[in-house]
């Protein structure tokens, strides 16, 4: 491991950055990473939280909205993450696009959207994942694999040729960021870090060291 390395060559950040929206520059970069063969998932997220037992907990969400007032995922609000979020709305979301060499990290705080648009987005999805997020007690332990299809195959059942309703426990989660900060690889390990807080509802800009 001590001998594996990579150059950073592959960008630079424009020191005008520093004068433009944070969101602005957040939906460039997403989208610029979505155009790139070379990025699978682009949308993905690695979403930190720290539950009751004062651990912090990481893992990956997909991004399904970006806006000026947030970030929107979709989850199970019984599951680690939603009670962690209960219990502290303070997360950390990060971008990591290894291709482009970049990174994000967004601090900042989370709340429910509203049930009309969770269930926008829930009708949205294909009916066998509509059916999952009734079915799955997400982060419970269960006794077997034949548990989780069991219910699945019978759910299915109940609600062939009719409407799935959307379960109570599921719904969209919006992160409302405080700080936001680009990460561009550079040669030498002396990379462009730019970085955004919100100030009494003004986004301020500085340069960080590498």
């Amino acid at each position: 491991m001590f001998k594996k390395r990579i150059d950073y060559t592959k960008g630079v950040l424009d020191p005008k950055i520093l004068d433009k929206n944070p969101f602005d520059v957040l939906s460039l970069w997403i989208s610029e990473a979505i155009d790139s063969a070379l990025i699978e998932e682009a949308n993905a997220i690695n979403l930190s939280t720290i539950g009751d037992d004062g651990y912090p907990r990481s893992r990956i969400v997909l991004l399904k909205d970006l806006s000026k007032k947030g970030l929107t995922f979709f989850t199970n609000f019984n599951s680690v993450k939603g009670r962690s979020i209960k219990y502290n709305d303070k997360v950390c979301l990060s971008f990591f696009w290894g291709p482009l060499q970049r990174q994000i990290i967004i601090k900042g705080k989370a709340k429910k959207i509203s049930n009309d648009l969770s269930e926008e987005y829930f009708y949205s999805r294909p009916r066998k994942s509509q059916i999952a997020a009734i079915i799955s007690p997400q982060s419970e332990i269960i006794p077997d694999r034949n548990f989780i299809d069991e219910r699945f195959r019978i759910t299915e059942k109940k609600y062939e040729g009719k409407r799935i309703p959307m379960p109570k426990h599921w719904g969209g989660i919006i992160v409302s960021p405080s700080e936001i900060e680009f990460w561009q690889g550079r040669a030498d390990r002396l990379h462009d870090r730019i970085c955004f807080n919100l100030i009494n509802n003004h986004w301020k800009s500085s340069r960080l060291a590498p």
